[in-house]
């Protein structure tokens, strides 16, 4: 066996899972509050003002044989052309998508929106399996208003796995998890089983 069948066994090891996972949605949709919620700790700066998320930033979760990366993107705006800012989110969340091997999509309860359009049309483009994530389904005022909702956007993205969430208060996010280690490809660990992200101490702290 030569060197490179050596290292594409390993890379292929069935005894180990570990990926790439994409956070993608519209600005203010929870990304950074779903991606603390799962590792269990503050790593991506959370608020109500949009652009609080500039960079892609990696999030790594390792429990025995699983490892997930997952990076949280900034949100993809509409309205690219009017700042020079958005223009490098966008750029930063676009290209995420080319390099993963799952993309969680999340929108808000049941206002899809121009904007959720807008990155829909980028994650169709994505040639990877999707989980869709309705997130902040703890505040809908009427939860029979979900149902239609769920099955419009089944009908947008018929492969696409649909898990109702509540990324503040963590309702339904182990079934989220569940169904990202169900599409995990086999692999082995990119990172120390500590490391929880690629981010400085400085930078988490600033």
């Amino acid at each position: 066996m030569t060197d490179l069948d050596t290292w594409l066994a390993a890379q292929n090891d069935s005894s180990t899972k570990c990926g790439y996972v994409a956070i993608v949605g519209r600005p203010n949709v929870g990304k950074s509050t779903l991606l603390n919620r799962i590792l269990g700790q503050k790593i991506s700066i959370t608020s109500r003002k949009p652009q609080t998320t500039r960079h892609q930033i990696l999030g790594i979760k390792t429990e025995g044989d699983v490892q997930v990366v997952y990076v949280d993107t900034p949100g993809l705006h509409i309205d690219q052309a009017d700042k020079a800012i958005n223009r490098y989110m966008n750029k930063a969340a676009t290209s995420a998508l080319k390099h993963v091997d799952l993309v969680i999509f999340m929108v808000d309860r049941t206002r899809w929106n121009e904007a959720d359009e807008h990155v829909y049309e980028k994650v169709k483009a994505a040639n990877c399996p999707v989980i869709l994530a309705i997130n902040k389904i703890d505040i809908l005022d009427d939860k029979q208003s979900l149902l239609p909702y769920l099955q419009e956007v089944q009908q947008r993205l018929p492969n696409a796995v649909l898990v109702p969430i509540a990324a503040h208060t963590g309702a339904s996010v182990e079934q989220l998890e569940q169904c990202v280690l169900d599409q995990l490809p086999n692999g082995r660990h990119f990172f120390p089983e500590d490391q929880v992200t690629d981010r400085s101490a400085r930078f988490i702290t600033a």
